[in-house]
């Protein structure tokens, strides 16, 4: 019989077999009581480091005043060990079972940032000078044999995996080798399934309204929580005034809405008391015998984006169905019912000062996405909430995209057109200095008194509004900002408009059609458009109303037939092989070349052969190494200081742009342009994953691989410490559809980062000249201080 052990008190010992799994989500793996395994021995002896020298007393394995385990080796960068070989005796050599490391969370945050986070942002990256090596004690020789962590990647692993278990409260970790080596698409997947969506998920109820009502583009100097409830609404504002009262420390505003709140002038009197729109909630039992309510949790983009969003909704749902969450997908889809019902559209945002505005349109394909993935065991049930959705979306088109003044009814092409007063509130506070500034000079008073004036309609300037109306469409297209649209968005019938609401018209007959036996009654009154639309028909005050009869699939499809015409009248140019906005006001196409031409392949409007000339002709104009850019080069034009770059242009990438080619290629059977696009695009996700501590921004400079942008407000998803919480809404999405795309041998030279020159050729469908351009700063290291340089 072996002697028996003495262990500190409270330990809880598992078998070597019963190790939780290697790659668990955080609270899994760190979760609960704090187990050890037997395959190592404790010491009783208590470390005294009050009596040792610094230099001796510490090292990122030991630090256990508890437990007292003493490693013997002081920290590499004590002795510069780093200059050392690449392994050497010390390090423990077992090759029978995987390596687990035995280490204090505290001292070795401590020690791994004072020793490699050399430029002090929390954060270890490719950038920084450290030696990029740290030993760590072993678990199976209570941290007397140590191993080498070695290089950016495993480091920075290191480092968010002690942040992850922090945060449950572990003081001390075995930790396995395998989170720090692990495959870098598979933790980065892992991640965003089980960690960003979760940490994005906002509600908005009593429980979720400290964290949705802080908004970061709140710049009254007022930080008074408020919320604005819809008329109509009674339960829902006594609600919020119960929770009002129950939590005074929050000091929370409940405002109940008129009737009409996307009033102009109203929203703007609503600009020095900003807040929070209600959104959809459902009646739960509250635990005591009662009902109450509760809010349906939805997704935010995440940053300073801290509310729902509409197009950033639609690319977050093709995320969430791709990881399986097909509940969360459906309660946005009940928010912009919500919405639609009690503010007349699918809003740009949940904030007060979003009611004039809504944005690209996608619900139809939203709904019917959620709705093939709904549970079949009641499609009584799945049928009447797509009836809901079908129903709001018809509302929103007639009441909105094919009313005025989105709609112009010369051509019957709609238009980002939406009503509105003065300056956007939600901008930095000197995004429109350099344009009121000549305005403030003339009458002779500072840029903030001329501000107050106009935004109160004291001073007039004609040429202003129509600035402000163009603004305020270009904010509205999603697309803000971008010189394709400078002082001219709202006059232009834009591509992506066109097959949006084609995709609408074609998803709604369908779905009458398929799902509701060709025929579907509309259970709110509103007055639909007139169609075929002219001048003349709408000079004609009357109008059809909504609930005087039913719809037929017929009607949508010969709308879909209409706007598809229009759209090869206007907006198809044969001679250039791409699609251009088509100027309402001049009459004549706006030729910025836009990679929003590859929409038309998403919805379906493009024939096959407009669809090989896109692809054999276009496509290269805008795949750059990492993916698509916006815009082509050319037309944004030349860069100065009095013409700064805009970040919806060359040479940035989004998201949208991606997921929309990806889906609109495999459409018309091109997968292999497809699946090349979505490499490039996840290649630079995962390099700057691999790279800058596991980040993943809101966009990139698909040119130099680079998310160092600083256009306009910069990006998105850089400013976190220790370990990435949230990602950024469509970029998550775009990595885990992204994924779909790829071949096991691609994903596997993803995770290689493997560059796409290397992967496909030099000349795969990039100019070659473009490609020698940026060759010689290909390497990661050097795009990142060239990156860096340019920002200083």
């Amino acid at each position: 019989m072996p002697p028996t052990l003495n262990h500190p008190p409270g330990l809880n010992f598992i078998e070597d077999a019963e190790h939780r799994a290697v790659h668990a989500d955080a609270a899994i793996y760190y979760g609960g009581t704090e187990s050890f395994s037997r395959s190592r021995t404790y010491s009783h002896v208590r470390l005294r480091l009050s009596f040792l020298h610094l230099s001796d007393a510490f090292s990122p394995s030991l630090q256990s005043q508890v437990y007292g385990y003493n490693p013997k080796r002081p920290p590499t960068f004590e002795e510069g060990t780093h200059m050392r070989a690449r392994r050497m005796s010390h390090d423990e050599k077992s090759v029978t079972a995987p390596r687990r490391f035995l280490i204090d969370v505290e001292e070795t945050i401590r020690v791994i940032l004072e020793q490699e986070d050399t430029d002090g942002d929390f954060q270890i990256s490719v950038t920084d000078a450290g030696p990029k090596m740290m030993a760590l004690g072993t678990a199976t020789s209570n941290g007397f044999k140590a191993f080498d962590i070695r290089g950016t990647y495993m480091l920075s692993n290191l480092l968010q995996e002690l942040a992850l278990a922090r945060d449950h409260n572990r003081k001390r970790i075995v930790l396995d080798e395998a989170r720090l080596t692990e495959n870098p698409v598979d933790r980065l997947s892992r991640m965003i399934k089980n960690s960003f969506w979760h940490s994005l998920t906002r509600r908005i109820d009593g429980e979720g309204l400290e964290i949705i009502t802080a908004d970061p583009k709140n710049r009254t100097g007022r930080v008074q929580p408020r919320i604005y409830v819809p008329h109509g609404e009674p339960a829902m504002a006594e609600y919020y005034r119960k929770v009002a009262r129950e939590k005074p420390y929050m000091n929370l505003d409940v405002v109940v809405l008129p009737p009409k709140p996307d009033d102009p002038y109203f929203v703007k009197s609503l600009n020095s008391k900003p807040g929070l729109l209600a959104l959809a909630m459902n009646e739960v039992d509250d635990g005591k015998g009662g009902r109450t309510l509760k809010g349906i949790p939805f997704i935010v983009p995440g940053a300073r984006f801290n509310e729902l969003y509409n197009w950033d909704s639609y690319f977050i749902t093709l995320g969430l169905l791709v990881d399986g969450q097909v509940t969360m997908a459906k309660g946005m889809v009940d928010h912009f019912i919500f919405e639609v019902k009690h503010y007349g559209k699918i809003l740009n945002g949940s904030r007060s000062y979003y009611l004039c505005r809504t944005q690209p349109p996608f619900l139809t394909d939203m709904a019917l996405q959620i709705y093939n993935q709904l549970d079949r065991s009641d499609m009584d049930a799945n049928r009447q909430w797509l009836k809901r959705a079908i129903q709001a979306a018809i509302k929103e088109y007639h009441t909105i995209w094919v009313a005025e003044p989105r709609i112009d009814p010369k051509t019957g092409l709609s238009r980002y057109r939406p009503d509105g007063v003065g300056i956007p509130p939600e901008t930095e506070a000197t995004h429109f200095t350099h344009i009121l500034e000549p305005y403030a000079a003339k009458h002779g008073i500072s840029v903030l008194e001329f501000s107050e004036k106009y935004n109160d309609g004291i001073l007039k300037e004609p040429a202003l509004d129509e600035y402000f109306l163009h603004d305020r469409a270009v904010r509205e297209s999603g697309h803000d900002t971008t010189y394709r649209f400078e002082k001219r968005c709202a006059n232009l019938g834009t591509i992506d408009l066109q097959a949006l609401l084609y995709k609408y018209e074609v998803d709604i007959g369908t779905a009458i059609r398929e799902v509701f036996d060709d025929e579907l009654n509309l259970e709110e009154d509103f007055p639909l458009a007139p169609f075929p639309p002219s001048v003349e028909a709408y000079a004609n005050p009357h109008r059809e109303r909504s609930m005087s009869r039913f719809q037929t699939s017929e009607e949508w499809f010969e709308r879909a037939d209409f706007r598809r015409e229009m759209i090869d009248k206007y907006l198809w140019n044969e001679r250039k092989n791409l699609y251009f906005d088509y100027d309402t006001v001049k009459e004549k196409q706006s030729l910025y070349e836009s990679v929003t031409s590859f929409w038309a392949l998403w919805a379906g409007c493009a024939s096959e052969e407009q669809c090989w000339m896109l692809v054999s002709q276009s496509l290269k104009k805008f795949e750059v190494l990492g993916g698509l850019v916006s815009g082509t080069e050319e037309s944004r034009g030349k860069i100065s200081l009095d013409r700064p770059n805009r970040q919806w242009d060359y040479p940035y990438a989004w998201p949208p742009h991606q997921i929309m080619t990806w889906v609109g290629l495999e459409r018309y059977g091109y997968l292999e342009e497809a699946q090349r696009l979505a490499y490039r695009f996840l290649y630079m996700m995962t390099t700057a994953f691999v790279d800058f501590n596991g980040v993943v921004p809101e966009k990139f400079d698909a040119v130099q691989l680079s998310h160092l942008v600083d256009a306009e407000y910069g990006n998105q998803g850089l400013d976190f410490k220790l370990v990435p919480r949230e990602g950024f809404g469509w970029m998550n999405s775009a990595y885990q559809v992204g994924l779909s795309f790829l071949s096991i041998h691609m994903r596997r030279a993803v995770a290689a980062c493997t560059s796409p020159e290397v992967f496909f050729g030099r000349a795969a469908n990039v100019d070659v000249a473009a490609v020698q351009a940026t060759a010689a700063v290909a390497d990661p290291l050097d795009l990142a201080m060239e990156s860096l340089s340019l920002a200083a």
